[in-house]
């Protein structure tokens, strides 16, 4: 079978797959046309964004439907800022032009890859910041109905790295549009890393803003030059008396103390201390820099990915007795899989 349109330009692995037909939407009517047409017609369909989540580990034997839209309108009363953003909207533009607009609060949040409408499917989150923080709503398409509904925030089910959308609505909903709620009262956010050395009294939101910037870009490559997914972990999350244990072992393992008495620990720290950081199987590497993320060192194919991926996951159970979990989405021939391709 032939698959005609490459999807290598639009993947930041900048694996060599290809898909049978490709859709681009440029407003949110276009968006609603196509995937109501394809869902019912039964054909695999992928909404894809930015695609800086995910794997392609096969071609793909349907139709990828590249979301374009544009459009932000703001509006504000006396406590809080308002945003209704389209899916098709740059993560990071948009947290630009917020500040450019005086509307801080998406700050913490700066360079991390991908689309507005991708954003909520896994509640991105960064520097003790995630999207739930400041979600007010999300519009999405019912493929089965064929409506436009909205859910608030509570209504998303958010928690890390999860939601609603990778939960009860997986595979019936496409995100057209996402509602954010910015206070006016602004307060920094200061808990993680780098920004610990500011002072909540006299920072901006621009010093964060940059600061982010500047880590993330010491740490993560660029997917044009090295081909990546930014973050390819989860950060394991561990009961109190777990956490102990292994600070007993360890006394330099990162953790941070959760609102409901468990440890969120640095995946990153977990692979480096397993001896991994740099660590190459095939064409796939764990980056140099920051070893939560994976990068393609030439030609690697999505299976040689996930074949990385699987043996830091089976080498940090080994030395810490703690299991890491993919964070990009795993595409095979009609759909999403699993790492074990």
């Amino acid at each position: 079978m032939s698959f005609p349109y490459s999807l290598k330009p639009f993947n930041t692995f900048g694996v060599e797959q290809s898909c049978l037909s490709l859709i681009e939407v440029h407003s949110k009517a276009e968006l609603q046309s196509a995937c109501l047409s394809l869902y019912q017609s039964k054909r695999p369909m992928l909404v894809l964004g930015g695609g800086s989540n995910i794997v392609f580990t096969d071609d793909f034997n349907g139709t990828v439907v590249r979301v374009l839209s544009k459009g932000i309108s703001c509006s504000e009363d006396d406590t809080h800022f308002y945003l209704a953003v389209e899916a098709g909207e740059n993560w990071h533009e948009l947290v630009q032009f917020s500040l450019n607009q005086n509307m801080p609060g998406l700050e913490n949040l700066a360079l991390i890859p991908g689309t507005v409408g991708a954003a909520p499917i896994q509640n991105i989150g960064a520097y003790g910041v995630e999207l739930c923080d400041i979600c007010d709503w999300v519009e999405y398409l019912d493929l089965e109905s064929g409506n436009l509904l909205r859910l608030t925030v509570d209504e998303c089910e958010f928690a890390y790295r999860e939601s609603i959308f990778k939960g009860s609505l997986r595979d019936k909903a496409v995100i057209t549009a996402v509602g954010l709620r910015l206070p006016k009262a602004w307060q920094p956010k200061l808990a993680y890393g780098p920004l610990q050395s500011f002072t909540a009294e006299t920072v901006t939101p621009r010093e964060i803003f940059d600061q982010v910037c500047e880590v993330r870009s010491e740490k993560l490559p660029n997917p044009e030059v090295l081909g990546n997914a930014g973050s390819f972990f989860k950060n394991p999350i561990v009961s109190a008396a777990t956490y102990m244990q292994l600070a007993a072992r360890f006394p330099s393992i990162v953790g941070y103390a959760q609102p409901n008495g468990e440890v969120k620990l640095a995946a990153g720290w977990l692979i480096e201390h397993a001896g991994l950081k740099g660590f190459a199987l095939g064409n796939a590497g764990v980056h140099a820099k920051q070893a939560l993320v994976l990068v393609n060192l030439g030609h690697a194919t999505g299976q040689d990915i996930c074949r990385l991926a699987l043996h830091v996951i089976a080498r940090v159970n080994e030395v810490f007795g703690v299991k890491l979990e993919a964070e990009p989405r795993i595409m095979g021939l009609t759909g999403e899989t699993s790492l074990d391709v």
